[in-house]
């Protein structure tokens, strides 16, 4: 009797599990319009290209308004039972990387990271969806309402999956934290709605990346047309890629002799060992298979956001 009350515990211990590892992670953080407008965006040298990014870390360190505003959503979330990655402590683990990331490069060839401030702390987190969120007071005598914009992001693929929007009842409250909650209280079931539809898309068809390989020339003479048992390299890794993608899905959209462009690729949210799956170890799955024999390749991975990731063929 003993043994069959444990079974039943564990087997309801096991889909308690199951179910919260079927919420998506969130993270929120201010809108690039926010930040615009209050001053909190800076340049970085995008290979060559001035690209506008937000820096969250002055943002948060001088307008206390808006960690509560954060504080304040990620309340809600969390009382729908959304698991949340904290943007301060993210930015902090960023930092303490930044060193270590700035003096690593290619054994090989000396090719810097390829990674942006942004894509860095959206990998650094690891959310599932980034949780934009923009709002405005507007005051009518002693009485104050809040316009609000909340949008769920892909933190693969930057696509947009959830949003809402709308304006407050006025109200007598002073504390923008408060008015926000009030405003947005009633689209909150629908747009968590969005987040779990887009994330039980996710669990059946696999997460959207990319993944580009490329061959280093390294006078070795291998490329993506060199062949093993009468079957060329690209051909080879487009059976690999069909083997480990959810459904077979993905589209490759370029190639020649020395690069192919995989994009739509739908890799497992979790691994065999139920750990979450990236793109980094997707490419690194890859890396291992093409190091092994018969074609013993010297193989790296490089990052270059969360969504995204490039094996380079012929170099270490």
């Amino acid at each position: 009797m003993k043994k069959y009350f444990l079974a039943i515990a564990l087997c309801v211990s096991a889909l308690a599990v199951f179910g919260q590892a079927k919420k998506p992670t969130l993270m929120v953080v201010p809108s690039d319009v926010w930040c615009t407008d209050n001053g909190y965006m800076e340049g970085y040298d995008n290979q060559g290209t001035l690209t506008l990014i937000p820096n969250y870390k002055i943002a948060l360190q001088t307008n206390a308004e808006l960690e509560l505003v954060i504080s304040k959503i990620g309340s809600l979330m969390q009382e729908r039972g959304f698991p949340l990655k904290d943007l301060s402590a993210s930015v902090k683990s960023i930092e303490r990387m930044s060193a270590e990331n700035s003096v690593i490069t290619s054994k090989t060839s000396g090719a810097e990271l390829a990674e942006s401030p942004l894509d860095q702390l959206r990998r650094t987190a690891k959310a599932d969806i980034i949780l934009e969120v923009n709002w405005t007071v507007n005051s009518t005598g002693p009485k104050k309402s809040i316009t609000y914009n909340l949008r769920g992001i892909d933190a693969y693929t930057s696509k947009q999956v959830a949003g809402a929007q709308g304006t407050g009842a006025p109200s007598f409250s002073a504390e923008t934290p408060v008015l926000l909650a009030e405003a947005v209280q009633d689209n909150m079931d629908n747009f968590t709605s969005q987040l779990q539809s887009h994330f039980d898309d996710l669990f059946e068809n696999g997460r959207e990346v990319t993944l580009d390989v490329q061959v280093f020339d390294n006078g070795s003479g291998v490329d993506l047309e060199t062949e093993y048992d009468g079957t060329e390299l690209t051909e080879i890794i487009d059976d690999w890629m069909a083997q480990n993608t959810v459904n077979h899905r993905f589209s490759k959209t370029d190639g020649t002799e020395n690069f192919i462009l995989f994009e739509q690729v739908r890799i497992p949210l979790y691994r065999p060992n139920g750990m979450a799956m990236d793109t980094d170890y997707f490419a690194r799955e890859l890396m291992r298979f093409l190091r092994k024999p018969p074609y013993n390749l010297t193989c790296k991975v490089v990052n270059r956001g969360l969504g995204r990731a490039l094996v380079i063929i012929g170099e270490k």
